[in-house]
């Protein structure tokens, strides 16, 4: 029954193309949209502007509430998290929503960020800001493309990424998830990287395979947000941006204009404010700025049950302020009956128009159609069979080794201790050497990450021990380093997502000092005793406050925030390829300097913007 179900809405989608072949493909689109709308219900309509999270929704709800979308939250996966369970589940979910009288393809979404990075075995690469240490467009634009290949493999349509945010405070714990702190940067990555993942504008009569739909965000300005205006005491996260108009252009509006050049099909919007005004309620900056002077026609989304920031005493008035003010399609994960509920009540009282409803499905209509939802809803028949599997094979872990190796910053390298000798006596220390989790910090297989071999892929320690030639000695805790010719000692953070990582003094009960550990720190102390050489390798989405650390090192590299392929970072300490990374990311000297960034008065950091050494 259900591939019969599949054949014949199928067959439907064709004939009602078929009269459409000859029109330009965007008056095309149009009428199609304008057909469909014309069918459906209020219910229907309502049920398309609503996203449910797979834990809280079944395929049986889709069919009954005409669910527009479904998502996965960090960690939230199928069963043991196989490929073939992936495809299962969409493909159940698409079928509930093509067999429904609309006959409207469901489209499902994830957070892909750095890589398909819910999926075990899944390529992960370097978080966004090691990325832009690079400065490489066409590398962006193929981790992009790759990262679709394996989304795409598990039946997936539409990532949340990338992130388009300008780091402009070291306290914030997603600076990681930002290519850096200028906005040029910030938008010719994010440019080349919406290219790689939907193979350039969504076009139905250009249909890519293997390829998403991707999502510019958090708009507008969740990098500028002021230190302390969080929901909690000192959080910077979902905080408020205080800036005249010409900066917040400059600054935060700028970086998404290039994306939006490119065709991104989706943008979402922050949690946080603009000069105290909820971006989930900000009209001026949502419709008439983003939808109106920038003419952006895809779906705006909201993020993760973010209504919940607009104060309110209602969540029926919270829902009519988001939806007045442009939002298409809201995320409520678990709560997703009573927006429907209040969004229907709202829309019959006449407290939300019925053009803005017939706006926001039209736009999440026209985006499945541009993705070419209608003419192939199901995932290809081979997705789920094994064969000639995209995810982790041997080219995308290549393309994930080499953004490694392009993303390393030689900050210091005293007396030319770097590259090293392949028969060097090497003594390597540190949890983070060896240690798949800690290496590919947050929204990895689980929304926080977390330390332990986590998924597949190559450690530090054994990219360096498959390069050295002499003898390589491990000890996490840095004793025993005497003797050897060099130690390489890898210290970072522990891994975290979003408001997790904000800046907290100690003591707390989530402290985030951006600093090391005291363990890390004796450790350090044990190896320096020793009186042998030492690289320090830093681990870590942002500059660390490790003034006196780095003082005491010879050589220190900065690997960010790696991924699944840590013998890049060996590639470059060995010398087979040479350092190229540039610090996307001003370095500051002490807290106090903090935030900082290029073009401030009295910028004299601990290593600027644009800082990195080579070889030579």
């Amino acid at each position: 029954m259900k591939q019969l179900i599949k054949i014949c809405t199928l067959l439907g989608a064709i004939a009602t193309a078929a009269p459409l072949m000859g029109q330009p493909a965007a008056d095309a689109a149009d009428k199609r949209v304008s057909e469909i709308l014309g069918r459906m219900t209020l219910a229907e309509k309502i049920g398309q502007m609503t996203q449910a999270e797979r834990k809280f929704a079944t395929p049986e709800d889709v069919k009954k509430y005409h669910l527009g979308s479904i998502l996965n939250g960090g960690g939230s996966f199928p069963g043991n998290n196989t490929r073939a369970e992936w495809v299962e589940m969409i493909d159940a979910y698409q079928d509930a929503a093509i067999s429904t009288p609309a006959g409207i393809p469901l489209i499902y979404g994830t957070d892909a960020v750095h890589g398909h990075s819910n999926v075990h075995g899944a390529t992960i690469f370097p978080h966004n800001v090691a990325i832009g240490a690079t400065r490489n467009p066409k590398l962006a634009r193929e981790i992009g493309a790759a990262t679709a290949r394996e989304a795409v493999a598990t039946g997936v349509h539409w990532t949340f990424a990338p992130t388009l945010c300008v780091a402009r405070d070291d306290r914030w714990g997603r600076a990681y998830e930002c290519f850096g702190e200028s906005p040029q940067l910030v938008g010719t990555l994010g440019r080349a990287y919406v290219e790689g993942l939907q193979g350039g504008p969504l076009d139905s009569a250009n249909i890519r395979h293997n390829k998403l739909v991707a999502t510019a965000k958090h708009w507008v300005a969740d990098g500028g947000t002021t230190y302390g205006t969080g929901d909690e005491g000192y959080e910077i996260d979902r905080g408020d941006t205080r800036l005249d108009a010409a900066e917040l252009e400059r600054i935060h509006i700028a970086p998404y204009v290039p994306a939006l050049k490119a065709g991104v099909g989706a943008v979402m919007v922050s949690y946080s404010s603009v000069n105290g005004t909820k971006m989930h309620e900000h009209k001026a900056l949502v419709t008439d700025k983003l939808k109106g002077e920038l003419g952006f026609d895809g779906i705006t989304i909201s993020d993760w049950a973010a209504l919940e920031e607009i104060p309110a005493d209602t969540n029926r008035e919270r829902v009519v302020r988001a939806v007045n003010a442009g939002l298409d399609m809201i995320m409520e994960p678990e709560n997703w009956r009573d927006f429907i509920s209040d969004l229907t009540a709202a829309v019959k009282a006449g407290e939300v128009p019925m053009a803005r409803i017939d706006d926001a499905v039209s736009r999440i209509l026209a985006t499945k159609l541009r993705a070419g939802l209608f003419d192939a809803p199901m995932a290809p028949l081979s997705s789920a069979d094994g064969v000639d599997s995209p995810i982790g094979n041997p080219e995308h872990r290549a393309l994930a080794r080499q953004a490694v190796r392009e993303s390393q910053v030689l900050l210091k390298n005293d007396a030319g201790l770097l590259p090293l000798k392949r028969d060097a006596r090497i003594f390597v220390a540190g949890d983070h050497a060896d240690d798949i989790g800690l290496q590919s910090g947050g929204w990895t297989i689980e929304w926080q990450g977390k330390r332990g071999a986590i998924t597949d892929g190559t450690t530090i320690l054994a990219g360096i021990r498959s390069l050295a030639r002499g003898q390589v000695t491990y000890n996490a805790a840095g004793e025993g380093a005497a003797g050897h010719d060099v130690a390489i000692v890898v210290v970072g953070e522990e891994p975290y997502a979003e408001g997790f990582g904000d800046y907290r003094p100690a003591p707390c009960e989530k402290c985030q000092p951006l600093t090391l550990s005291e363990p890390q720190r004796q450790m350090l102390a044990r190896v320096k005793e020793s009186g042998t050489p030492t690289v320090l390798v830093v681990i870590s989405g942002r500059p660390l406050l490790i003034a006196d650390e780095i003082a005491s090192a010879q050589a220190v590299v900065a690997a960010w925030l790696p991924g699944s392929e840590g013998a890049g970072v060996a590639d470059v300490l060995f010398g087979d390829y040479g350092p190229k990374g540039k610090l996307p990311i001003t370095w500051p000297r002490s807290l106090q300097q903090v935030p900082i960034n290029i073009g401030d008065k009295n910028y004299a950091p601990l290593f600027p913007f644009g800082f990195g050494l080579t070889y030579q």
